[in-house]
């Protein structure tokens, strides 16, 4: 059976993971990291996306973009994933796939909802204890959003333009917020709408997109409900 295209929207941002293949590595060192962002600032030109936040762990990355139109997404990801892992078979001298699959990619409400994947990319290195400060983690945009440096393939999402009227007190409030961990029942509802590839946020937006779509937008139960013992009626 063939697999259904990811829900896809221009304008919609969509927060993306793509895994070592077998939860290997697929970073050795800081210069395969320098490589892969190097190729994604091109990819993101390329496919004409915009790039809100970002983490590259040893085995995975999350990044949180905006298409400018349908299939942007898949193009940037086709082009990175190609030629990243070329140049990472290359200069470690191996061969095969790299990437676990496809990559996954859910659609994020605006306002509050695109907060919060802001807050999980950037504390993702605080809650895999790598670090305290998620502005100490080299390798995310937690210290871009912190006004600590400036990266120009970087695109600030709205909503976080809308936490202050100065870069100053943005990246103060935005502070603020990384001091207020993410409650288990956001963390939850994030990682399965990730791993389902639907719509996270309010009922009427999942509405929206499944009108837009003709394609449902909601989480389906992880098990079936249990059998019951009593004859159907």
């Amino acid at each position: 059976m063939a697999r259904q295209p990811r829900l896809d929207l221009p304008g919609i941002p969509q927060h993306i993971v793509q895994r070592g293949n077998n939860r290997l590595p697929c970073f050795l060192d800081d210069a395969d990291r320098h490589r892969y962002l190097h190729l994604l600032g091109e990819a993101l030109l390329d496919a004409r996306c915009a790039l809100h936040a970002y983490v590259l762990m040893d085995n995975h990355v999350h990044l949180l973009v905006t298409p400018g139109e349908a299939g942007a997404i898949s193009k940037l990801m086709q082009k990175l994933g190609r030629g990243y892992v070329g140049q990472f078979n290359a200069r470690h001298r191996r061969t095969g796939t790299l990437w676990e699959g496809r990559y996954k990619a859910c659609l994020v409400d605006t306002e509050a909802y695109v907060l919060r994947c802001y807050r999980y990319i950037d504390l993702n290195p605080v809650r895999a204890r790598m670090t305290d400060d998620a502005t100490r983690y080299p390798w995310s945009s937690a210290s871009n959003h912190c006004g600590l440096r400036q990266l120009a393939w970087l695109t600030p999402h709205p909503a976080y333009t809308a936490l202050a009227t100065t870069p100053l007190a943005r990246a103060e409030a935005y502070r603020q917020l990384l001091r207020e961990t993410l409650s288990d029942n956001d963390l939850a509802a994030i990682r399965i709408y990730l791993q389902q590839q639907r719509a996270l946020g309010h009922d009427d937006f999942r509405a929206m997109v499944e009108a837009k779509t003709l394609r449902f937008a909601g989480i389906r139960p992880a098990h079936r409900p249990p059998r019951s013992d009593k004859p159907q009626k």
